[in-house]
């Protein structure tokens, strides 16, 4: 493959990669958002036990995104920033405010696989890539959301 063929291969690869990490970084700002809208209007039996992991949730996105625009930022990406590009590149919907706690954890587990899946194509399109700290990152990430997804799954019995 000649100099210019492999540039060109090698920029195609990142800026898919680009795609990628700005899909996740706008689905982890929804889904900040979601799960904030669900601290503050989860009730019932369980509303300290929900109210806290929430929180604990909310904060847990909030790292992950940053880290994720970061990232792009250090492979000389652009990370969106803006609400519009969120939610024009978002595959993870907004809360309705009228769900009930199990409709509030069930979408949760949802929208993590929806990131997992997101995560899995990043860590592809690293690989190809050859950018092994992108790969690692995003297996991380996917490790501790198929932790929480286990988890919720146990709470929904």
């Amino acid at each position: 493959m000649a100099k210019a063929d492999a540039k060109s291969t090698s920029k195609t690869k990142t800026s898919g990669l680009e795609q990628v990490l700005n899909q996740q970084i706008a689905n982890l700002n929804v889904l900040y958002v979601k799960i904030h809208n669900y601290h503050w209007y989860v009730k019932g039996n369980n509303f300290f036990t929900l109210h806290v992991k929430f929180e604990e949730l909310y904060n847990e996105v909030a790292l992950k995104m940053d880290e994720i625009a970061e990232r792009l930022l250090a492979i000389k990406g652009s990370p969106a920033a803006t609400l519009k590009e969120y939610l024009d590149l978002a595959t993870i919907q907004e809360a309705t405010g009228k769900e009930d706690p199990n409709a509030m954890v069930q979408n949760l587990i949802e929208d993590f696989a929806t990131l997992s899946e997101s995560f899995s194509e990043g860590i592809e399109l690293a690989d190809q890539a050859e950018d092994e700290a992108t790969s690692d990152l995003l297996t991380g990430f996917k490790g501790e959301l198929e932790k929480h997804m286990w988890m919720l799954r146990s709470y929904l019995g």
